[in-house]
């Protein structure tokens, strides 16, 4: 693995469409399926590849935005995931792997918060990620990528 010095700094559950989100301080990740709680989360066999949000404090910040403004699942301060790529590993506290499948494309609700926003977001949404092995996540917990 690889040390980057970042922290999970807040963790949310999507429990609806257009519902707030839920902030809690603790979550359990399930393998194959995402978050228990999540609306995202598959526990039917059906293996999406979209389970959990993950976004950097940093990019929220240089777009003027307050954490879970983009719907994000797990925000992180210290890792910039543009770096990421599909297929890349992340580990979060001593537990959970999650695998990188890709941008999350931002969606017209981005405009809600501030009209021409999703064009700004384009490509800096967040990193979409399969749950690859399970456990529970907390805030403060520390994030690194994972090498093979």
């Amino acid at each position: 693995m690889t040390m980057t010095g970042a922290t999970v700094v807040g963790i949310r559950l999507c429990v609806g469409s257009r519902d707030p989100m839920k902030i809690v301080d603790d979550a359990t990740v399930i393998t194959g399926e995402g978050i228990e709680g999540d609306r995202h989360r598959r526990a039917d066999g059906h293996r999406t590849q979209r389970q959990i949000l993950l976004m950097d404090r940093e990019t929220i910040g240089k777009f003027k935005l307050q954490d879970g403004d983009v719907r994000e699942n797990i925000t992180v301060e210290g890792l910039d995931f543009s770096t990421l790529e599909d297929g890349n590993k992340v580990a979060i506290g001593s537990e959970v792997i999650l695998r990188i499948t890709g941008d999350c494309e931002p969606c017209s609700r981005m405009d809600e918060l501030r009209q021409g926003l999703k064009d700004e977001l384009d490509g800096q949404r967040g990193m979409l990620a399969f749950a690859e092995k399970g456990g529970i996540i907390s805030t403060g917990d520390s994030v690194m990528t994972v090498t093979s």
